[in-house]
């Protein structure tokens, strides 16, 4: 079910915005969370939906702010015994025809660093190079598409992000999308993926297993 929200809102097809909260159960054991789209917002999670819509409602802060203000989401976090790292901007880009812009070069060895980080989050993890910077494709959340790009601080501000974006959207398989998340503070990467072709679609709080 929640893949095919993603869907429908990586389409332009949004939930009403109504102020609402759409509870549903976790697609795996990985992933729980919130995700808010304009006036409404959708937690995953294997807790009690009657608990989630009480903790939400006793949040210091609006029906359309509560699903994302900190009160809910410390709540949410001690009550699945998980931790957060930030609030992300979401955003979503479809495929592109064609080849990517950048020549790139396969990852291979599973060993990578940057394969081995992305597996904590995502499956069918693939890794690119080009000169300069890395290119991170894989299934995240509800098995949606999800890309990364990281640019060496002496190749920055040559629009180096731009184009591995820009690269994710050609890799993709027919009529799919494939999403992003930026930290809202950090203003080069959001612009970034915005001149990729990224349109904003809302703002997600993901709650990552603690490691014992």
């Amino acid at each position: 079910m929640l893949k095919k929200i993603l869907d429908a809102a990586a389409a332009g097809h949004f939930p009403p915005g109504d102020g609402s909260v759409t509870v549903l159960p976790q697609p795996n054991t990985r992933d729980a969370g919130v995700i808010a789209f304009s006036a409404h917002a959708v937690v995953f999670t294997d807790q009690d939906p009657d608990w989630v819509r009480a903790a939400v409602a006793a949040a210091p802060a609006d029906v359309f702010a509560a699903p994302m203000n900190p009160h809910f989401l410390a709540a949410f976090a001690d009550r699945t015994g998980r931790r957060m790292d930030t609030i992300d901007l979401l955003s979503a880009g479809s495929r592109l025809p064609g080849d990517p812009p950048l020549p790139l070069t396969p990852v291979t060895d599973r060993e990578h660093p940057r394969v081995l980080r992305a597996l904590a989050y995502r499956e069918d993890v693939r890794v690119w190079t080009a000169p300069g910077g890395v290119l991170v494709l894989g299934r995240g959340v509800a098995g949606r598409w999800e890309c990364a790009v990281e640019v060496s601080p002496d190749s920055r501000g040559r629009g180096l992000g731009r184009a591995l974006a820009v690269s994710a959207r050609h890799l993709l398989p027919e009529g799919d999308h494939v999403w992003a998340q930026q930290a809202p503070g950090n203003v080069l990467s959001v612009r970034t993926f915005q001149a990729a072709g990224f349109r904003p679609m809302g703002s997600e709080a993901l709650l990552i297993p603690r490691q014992p």
